[in-house]
């Protein structure tokens, strides 16, 4: 069951979270910092494999990931599920229900996980004080858009090995922003989350993975990847058939 935080004076703001590079505007004066610590009045505690929200719900707000992962996720009528995206500290969730006022995916908790809550009344009032603001926000909602533009031509026109290779450059070069190894990382959704993000079974995803490290590409242990020849990885994302 997820948990809400209310911040009081004690509680790490925007200014003094490790992430804040990721989310707030650059070159921001102190004034301007003070009053965007306004922005998050609270946060959200969510269990692993326990829901931020669900498809359905009202829309009032957007998230921030604090700490943990989220995947995000819909599900047809008949009960099959596509998963739409993998979302680290510092990306934000939840504006698939801008258009509609409501939320047309879930999000779900890949780990025990915290979001900051972006209620919209706030963001509006702010943004016409702090114009980085605005542009911050268009930044973030343009990243997430491109995101699923690269998602749509990885799953359009890549082969299955193209899709993995890619999968896990994207992965690594998003951990790099967050300070972590440029050659290790840990898996936070097993493999067959993988596969139906990617549109690949498990088996296919597993076989690759064994496949990569055979040829010297990666090092699998579990869920650490390490990655040993990047731009053999690159190679076979930029392959094209003859």
């Amino acid at each position: 069951m997820s948990k809400t935080i209310i911040l009081d004076d004690k509680s790490v703001h925007c200014s003094q979270c490790m992430s804040n590079h990721l989310c707030m505007p650059a070159g921001l004066s102190a004034q301007e910092t003070d009053k965007l610590t306004e922005l998050v009045k609270e946060r959200v505690r969510i269990p692993k494999n326990q829901p931020l929200f669900t498809a359905g719900s009202p829309f009032s707000a957007i998230y921030s990931v604090r700490s943990g992962s989220m995947k995000t996720q819909l599900e047809s009528e008949d009960g099959h599920i596509q998963i739409t995206g993998f979302a680290l500290p510092g990306e934000l969730i939840g504006l698939d229900g801008i258009a509609t006022q409501e939320h047309s995916s879930s999000a779900i908790a890949l780990e025990d996980s915290e979001v900051c809550v972006i209620k919209l009344d706030d963001l509006d009032r702010l943004s016409k004080s702090i114009p980085a603001l605005q542009g911050q926000l268009r930044h973030l909602m343009g990243n997430e858009i491109n995101r699923s533009h690269r998602m749509a031509l990885t799953l359009g026109s890549l082969k299955s090995e193209q899709r993995v290779a890619a999968f896990i450059l994207n992965m690594v070069d998003r951990l790099v922003l967050l300070g972590y190894s440029s050659t290790e990382f840990v898996l936070r959704m097993t493999r067959e989350e993988i596969g139906i993000y990617l549109g690949l079974t498990l088996e296919t995803v597993s076989r690759l993975l064994s496949r990569f490290s055979r040829e010297g590409l990666i090092e699998v242990q579990q869920r650490e990847i390490k990655i040993l020849d990047r731009s053999a990885l690159q190679a076979i994302v930029k392959k094209v058939e003859s």
